[in-house]
């Protein structure tokens, strides 16, 4: 164990350097720092809470063997393992692509309400666009999810799945024409429910 500085003031990179010296409260505390955000991913990628634990254990395996892998230069580390987290998503959507949606289970937004009837109709529409969104192709649901849910920029998506910004920036369209079709007749539906009780 390392007698330097408290692992959590310190930056990823001297953390990584350090777990490359074989200082194990250094990698715990990237573990810590990363581990949230790699599972999420993972977890909006598979539609699989075991597949997302399976993935973001990878990732972080991966790192702890190779720490050397990592490029500073090319990305900060919670990109990368994001990068990681993709790759190995789609290592595991082609291996259980025949799966039925149905069969998968996550929800993507905890659904909250203050009456019963509310809740079921959160929950309701969370399953909706959970299916929706597993059902989209692997390509279109990744750049969904980076921008939608975990709130990433463009350039950090376009680091993350390795392709230019542009394809990016028309992946993350079509992705949301498709959401959109395979949504309009449930919001169609909703609108005529919402009227009816008003």
């Amino acid at each position: 164990m390392s007698v330097t500085a408290d692992p959590s003031t310190r930056t990823d990179a001297e953390l990584l350097g350090a777990t490359a010296g074989g200082d194990e409260e250094a990698f715990l505390e990237i573990y810590r720092r990363h581990r949230g955000r790699v599972y999420r991913f993972a977890l909006r990628m598979t539609g699989s809470p075991e597949a997302a634990r399976d993935v973001t254990h990878s990732c972080f395996a991966s790192l702890l063997e190779a720490p050397h892998r990592y490029q500073r230069d090319r990305a900060d580390l919670g990109t990368y393992l994001c990068a990681a987290a993709r790759n190995q998503s789609l290592r595991h959507a082609r291996r259980t692509w025949r799966e039925p949606v149905m069969r998968r289970s996550v929800d993507l937004q905890p659904a909250r309400g203050p009456s019963p009837l509310e809740l079921l109709l959160a929950d309701e529409r969370s399953r909706i666009v959970r299916d929706a969104l597993l059902a989209l192709a692997p390509l279109h649901r990744e750049v969904l999810i980076l921008a939608e849910y975990e709130d990433l920029d463009l350039a950090a998506i376009a680091e993350i799945v390795g392709a230019k910004v542009g394809a990016v920036k028309v992946r993350l369209h079509r992705a949301r024409q498709k959401l959109r079709r395979a949504l309009e007749g449930y919001m169609r539906r909703g609108a005529v429910t919402t009227q009816a009780r008003t």
